[in-house]
């Protein structure tokens, strides 16, 4: 399973760890994803990845 956000499409990012002698190796910045349950038009319901983000989003517009 893919960690990507089923609405705004977000993935990981990359970047680097730097220690204190400003060594640097290369990380992954994960996106915070939940799976939820959201209701369909015909009454159904569905269970979804979604980031943090995307479900504030969802939340203040219903």
């Amino acid at each position: 399973m893919s960690r990507r956000c089923a609405i705004s499409g977000k993935g990981p990012m990359s970047g680097n760890n730097v220690s204190h002698a400003k060594n640097r190796t290369k990380r992954r910045f994960l996106p915070n994803l939940r799976a939820v349950r959201v209701t369909l038009e015909d009454g159904t319901t569905k269970k979804i990845r979604i980031s943090a983000k995307e479900l504030r989003t969802l939340k203040k517009h219903s």
